[in-house]
């Protein structure tokens, strides 16, 4: 029986997903970064006149149970969760393409115990080891970021570990070898620009993933702390009173959804679109 031949996206449909991607994730960035400029309202501001406020033309997004703007709350809240997923992304990204690299290029006893060790890792689940190591720590926005990165680089030391061992192997790095180019140049120069394009995808998704991270900590009171904004801490001083103020934990929700979704989809269009194996 022959098998049909998978179906892939069409050029249209990758670039409409990499505008649309880029589209949510340069407009919610912007919106963090321009935060001052786009409310005048001090998100940690208490106002007992405004107390749950629904939606209005003063508070578009109405004020919280402190009478604080839902609103400001949610633009600077977006600078922190930001800010977490990119530093704990660089974390990440930075110890996997080292120990990749290495594991690769070096092979035997070196790939033999930095893979067994990303093995290890591996064992654990991430969420469950990020709150364990939280529960010991002072709850910061220092301490998330890097417990975040220290736990997350396991998925891009495989894949740069994948594909040095195709790239050392290339005419180009052996000539380079036999030219009696060392170790560290041969990575730096040869290996790791041919090998950062997965990297870039799962970069991309992992900004996504951390934010999620981030604002379930925050949710169960183990990230950043009031009166600091953040998505996930919104959401937990919503859940006491969703039934009179549904506003408090819908618009917080929508705009973890919306930013996350935004990573995905320009992560998924950049895999499609830089990947040769998945174009036509």
């Amino acid at each position: 029986m022959k098998r049909r031949p998978l179906k892939r996206p069409s050029p249209i449909a990758r670039h409409s997903l990499l505008a649309l991607g880029a589209l949510i994730v340069g407009a919610m960035s912007l919106a963090a970064v321009l935060a001052p400029f786009i409310t005048p309202y001090d998100p940690n501001f208490i106002n007992v006149d405004a107390l749950l406020q629904p939606p209005s033309p003063a508070h578009i997004l109405g004020t919280d149970a402190l009478g604080r703007d839902v609103f400001a709350r949610i633009l600077f809240g977006g600078r922190v969760s930001l800010w977490v997923g990119f530093v704990a992304v660089g974390i990440a990204t930075t110890i996997g393409l080292a120990l990749g690299l290495v594991a690769g290029y070096f092979g035997r006893v070196v790939d033999e115990v930095i893979m067994r060790g990303v093995d290890v890792m591996l064992c654990f689940p991430s969420f469950f080891l990020i709150l364990a190591v939280i529960a010991f720590l002072e709850p910061s926005l220092t301490n998330i970021m890097v417990v975040i990165g220290l736990t997350g680089w396991m998925g891009v030391a495989r894949l740069v570990r994948a594909e040095t061992l195709s790239i050392r192997e290339r005419d180009y790095v052996l000539a380079a070898r036999a030219a009696g180019a060392g170790p560290a140049r041969i990575l730096l120069r040869h290996i790791l620009p041919n090998a950062v394009t997965p990297v870039l995808v799962s970069a991309t998704l992992g900004v996504a993933g951390a934010i999620l991270t981030e604002s379930s900590l925050s949710f169960l009171g183990l990230g950043v702390q009031p009166p600091d904004a953040s998505w996930g801490n919104m959401l937990m001083e919503g859940k006491d009173v969703l039934g009179i103020a549904w506003w408090l934990s819908v618009f917080p929700g929508l705009a973890i959804l919306v930013t996350v979704l935004g990573y995905n989809l320009l992560g998924e269009a950049l895999r499609d679109l830089l990947d040769p194996r998945l174009k036509q």
